[in-house]
């Protein structure tokens, strides 16, 4: 079955990204994770996100498109990225959502995948 990890951080983390002295060890930790999925043969894809103040967000209200710089909604905890990975069951992914850098200082959701739509 395949489930989505969701990694949320914070503010607070985002920035250790473009730190001298932490983004060594922000870098190296997601480094081990990520290795970990591949060698494990469950990483279906994945991406991690660049921060939240280069996002747009679109919505249409009463017809017209609204569009906004930046995260729309402010939030404790920002999206860093996501992977899809290919586990037996719900109890697997859990494993390895709590292994991922981001369940220490954010959060990690896991969500199953939907099937794909069937286009007949």
């Amino acid at each position: 079955m395949e489930y989505m990890l969701i990694f949320t951080e914070t503010a607070a983390e985002f920035a250790k990204r473009q730190d001298p002295d932490q983004a060594p060890v922000y870098w190296g930790a997601w480094s081990a994770y990520c290795n970990a999925l591949v060698e494990s043969g469950i990483m279906v894809s994945g991406a991690g996100l660049q921060p939240p103040e280069t996002a747009t967000t679109v919505r249409i209200r009463d017809g017209q498109r609204h569009v906004h710089d930046g995260p729309y909604a402010e939030s404790k905890e920002m999206l860093g990225g996501f992977f899809v990975i290919e586990v037996p069951d719900l109890d697997v992914a859990l494993e390895w959502a709590a292994r991922a850098p981001s369940a220490s200082c954010g959060s990690t959701e896991v969500r199953p995948v939907l099937p794909p739509m069937n286009r007949d």
